[in-house]
């Protein structure tokens, strides 16, 4: 058998055994060649939504916005109205502003347990706890005036989880935020006098995402090289 031959015989030797792996491979889902999905791309984000907020006796118009470091920390503002869209919502005004936390994100990409699925890992990753002080206007009240509470701010806790329309940090999505929150009446342990004291929300709304480089992990670097 001449070389030419040989070198036949083992390229069609090859490609057969070649072609049932190829088959395989294909049927899995591809690894995505940033597990980061993006979130690396800067470390500072900033978010806007609009949206609605289901709450007792009617919906309240609002919106919120947060900065986030490195998808993982960050601050929130959320203002809700329900007479901007004619609802008898009690309470009729929120606002509420404090932390968000998202413990998954450094997580499951620093031991590799991202799926490859740019949404639904950003999905996942978005679990948020949030915590933070809320002030309330009741029906026939000024905005924080809460009655008893003397304008005192009271207490919110919940979740929050984001679905990115596209495969990448930056960009649109849909939200959905809930949980509970009381006045600083019910926190002293007095008797509740509403919804305004004490009620459950849920927070359907759209926004947008865009991650940018603030520089803030070498600052410091920064800092010492520009004192040499």
């Amino acid at each position: 058998m001449t070389t030419w031959r040989k070198l036949a015989v083992a390229a069609v030797f090859g490609a057969a055994l070649a072609a049932p792996t190829a088959a395989l491979a294909g049927d899995r889902p591809r690894q995505a060649a940033d597990a980061s999905h993006g979130r690396f791309d800067g470390d500072l984000g900033i978010a806007g939504s609009v949206g609605m907020t289901a709450g007792p006796r009617g919906p309240r118009a609002g919106g919120d916005l947060r900065f986030r470091y490195l998808s993982t920390a960050g601050l929130f503002a959320a203002y809700e109205d329900g007479p901007l869209v004619g609802s008898k919502a009690e309470p009729r005004r929120v606002f509420a502003f404090g932390i968000e936390l998202r413990p998954l994100f450094l997580a499951r990409w620093a031991t590799g347990r991202d799926l490859g699925m740019p949404r639904l890992d950003l999905f996942i990753d978005s679990l948020a706890f949030e915590l933070g002080a809320v002030f309330v206007q009741p029906d026939g009240a000024s905005f924080g005036g809460g009655g008893r509470s003397g304008g005192r701010p009271g207490f919110q806790a919940g979740l929050g989880l984001e679905l990115p329309f596209f495969a990448t940090a930056s960009g649109p999505f849909a939200a959905l935020h809930g949980g509970v929150r009381w006045s600083d009446a019910a926190l002293s342990g007095g008797p509740l006098e509403g919804p305004s004291d004490r009620a459950l929300f849920l927070t359907v709304s759209v926004g947008w995402q865009q991650l940018f480089g603030g520089h803030v992990v070498d600052l410091g670097d920064r800092r010492k090289t520009a004192g040499r």
